[in-house]
């Protein structure tokens, strides 16, 4: 694992990114004190399905059918 001066970091910005997307860590420091790592992105290996759970899950015909006790809570009327 490298470890570079944030202002030489800077400088190099590009390189430096070119060497941690082979694979090498790179530690970015501030007055000798490490701070932040700059490493490889990787990408998630499957790409969500859309539709994964069609027919598998049931939703009742009066889900949102309205439900007079809580129209009444919220129009003040009592219950």
């Amino acid at each position: 694992m490298k470890m570079i001066n944030v202002q030489a970091a800077k400088t190099h910005l590009s390189r430096l990114m070119e060497t941690a997307a082979t694979g090498t860590d790179i530690l970015l420091s501030k007055h000798g004190k490490p701070m932040v790592r700059l490493t490889a992105y990787l990408p998630t290996s499957i790409p969500r399905r859309l539709g994964g759970l069609n027919k598998k899950i049931r939703i009742a015909k009066d889900f949102d059918a309205e439900d007079k006790r809580i129209q009444d809570l919220f129009l003040g009327s009592s219950v």
